[in-house]
């Protein structure tokens, strides 16, 4: 395929974290190139279209890309001024962790007072910044579990890339940020999250301090994942909103067919998380299969307000926006409209 940006509306351009997600099974599937295929445009993804396209992937200033992924890039490009509209949100828990080495005596949240924790270092820009916003955002949840703050701790910055990517040849270089520096003695314990991060903590050793999905409220568990955001540029809702449509009606069609097909499921998010199947049962649990549906109810917005007031606080957002307003809800509503339609009994 031709990758040019000038005539960018006749592609459906789609780009996803390496994570699981509804659009990427329907990806994997098939389904969104028949979206585009019906649409008459051409279908591609963002992650094999090489370089030159990648930092789409966080500044969203592409027509005709929809983005499933983490909820700092989305939120950092809104707040720069990208011109895309929020069309759905997911809650798929996946092992959120404070992790300390091995012989470490601490074993809850109020032992986290006077450790050192490894902060990955600003990146390119904000929105590649997730690294640390992710980091920094799961300590501050660990610590007010143990009714602490960071005056309690010490913050340490551990290197990271300056510009991480979505795909890499080495998939721990963006998921296991501070683990080098922990194993080193250099700081006591580190944020980690997803199934790569847990494979390699269980390599090592590493003890888990704080689990942080065992927390009764949701909003101790908000962070770049959770909830997950599905955003789209707003040239393609505005010119194009069957696309959207159709797109969506694909995603919330594999969410069902997922819920009834749990090992080809798992068989597909082993390759996106680039892991084994320990280490996805370990980071999303035996039954993230069956929840992996969009919506826009009134709670995960809320939640995605607690997210995006945390990173406005501590500077990975140029300014503050209007959540409400950049929430389009009649898209998926449609979406939701098709599929029901589909199950009717016909005369």
């Amino acid at each position: 395929m031709t990758v040019t940006t000038g005539s960018a509306l006749a592609t459906l351009w789609y780009t996803r974290c390496p994570v699981p997600t509804a659009s990427g099974l329907a990806n994997n599937l098939g389904w969104l190139g028949r979206t585009a295929k019906t649409a008459g445009v051409e279908f591609g993804v963002l992650q094999d279209a090489g370089p030159e396209l990648a930092v789409r992937h966080f500044d969203h200033q592409l027509p005709g890309l929809i983005r499933e992924g983490g909820n700092v890039p989305a939120l950092a490009a809104r707040a720069e001024g990208s011109p895309t509209r929020l069309i759905g949100l997911t809650w798929i828990d996946e092992a959120q962790a404070i992790v300390v080495r091995p012989g470490s005596e601490v074993r809850v949240a109020s032992g986290l007072a006077g450790l050192r924790f490894g902060i990955p270092a600003w990146a390119a820009d904000r929105a590649r910044s997730f690294p640390r916003a992710m980091a920094l955002h799961g300590v501050a949840s660990a610590l007010r579990l143990g009714g602490l703050s960071f005056a309690d701790v010490r913050l340490v910055e551990v290197a990271t890339t300056a510009a991480p990517q979505v795909r890499t040849a080495n998939p721990d270089r963006n998921t296991t940020w501070g683990i080098e520096s922990l194993l080193a003695g250099d700081v006591d314990a580190v944020y980690i999250k997803g199934a790569r991060a847990q494979e390699v903590a269980r390599q090592h050793g590493l003890v888990v301090a704080v689990d942080l999905d065992s927390a009764a409220s949701l909003r101790d568990r908000v962070n770049n994942g959770t909830p997950r955001p599905v955003t789209v540029h707003a040239d393609l809702l505005e010119q194009r909103p069957d696309i959207v449509v159709g797109f969506l009606a694909e995603s919330l069609r594999a969410a069902n067919w997922a819920a009834a097909n749990v090992d080809r499921v798992r068989a597909v998010f082993e390759a996106e998380t680039q892991s084994g199947p320990e280490g996805v049962v370990a980071a999303y649990g035996e039954n993230f299969h069956k929840g992996l549906h969009l919506n826009l109810s009134e709670e995960r917005v809320d939640l995605l307000g607690v997210q995006k007031q945390f990173l406005y606080a501590h500077g990975f957002l140029a300014r503050d926006f209007d959540l409400e307003s950049w929430v389009a809800r009649e898209p998926l509503e449609q979406a939701k409209a098709q599929l029901a339609a589909e199950k009717e009994p016909t005369t």
